[in-house]
């Protein structure tokens, strides 16, 4: 323990110094920063805070949960539920294909292209349309209200 450091501070074989072994536990939050889930590890530990993210069916709000292969996540994020087995414990926040080769999305296909429809830019699905009495007025809608404010003037 020279200069004040232990062994604990001296990184592994492999260039780490997190105490995670390869192909052991991980921490969730930082599951899903590696897996590309979310953008941030930050929003990663909100979002499984927030307690929209189980656990093998189990709801957890601990960032610091282990996960391991085989374990399953549901996961409620930008609006919709995915459903993640875990095949693989990152090493690192790598390119998309690397990320995508730690899970398999076990996410229904009914579930999968609602949440395309409304990425890509089609018309948004029954669902997802806005309800009555909900969110600003469309155009239309305003044109609808000042018909009845006026009723005797047309168009």
């Amino acid at each position: 323990m020279a200069g004040g450091r232990s062994d604990r501070d001296e990184p592994d074989d492999d260039g780490r110094n997190d105490g995670e072994e390869p192909g052991g536990p991980q921490r969730l939050d930082k599951w899903l920063w590696f897996a590309r889930v979310v953008k941030t590890r930050t929003l990663a530990a909100k979002l499984v805070a927030d307690g929209r993210v189980r656990v093998n069916r189990e709801r957890t709000d601990k960032p610091s949960q282990p996960v391991k292969p085989g374990d399953v996540l549901t996961i409620s994020v930008h609006r919709s539920i995915r459903v993640l087995e875990i095949v693989g414990i990152g090493r690192r926040r790598g390119p998309a294909p690397e990320a995508q080769a730690l899970y398999v999305d076990r996410t229904p296909p009914a579930s999968r292209e609602d949440g395309a429809a409304g990425m890509s830019g089609q018309a948004p699905s029954p669902a997802a349309a806005r309800m009555p009495g909900q969110g600003r007025p469309t155009k239309r809608d305003r044109r609808v209200i000042d018909r009845l404010k006026r009723p005797g003037e047309r168009d």
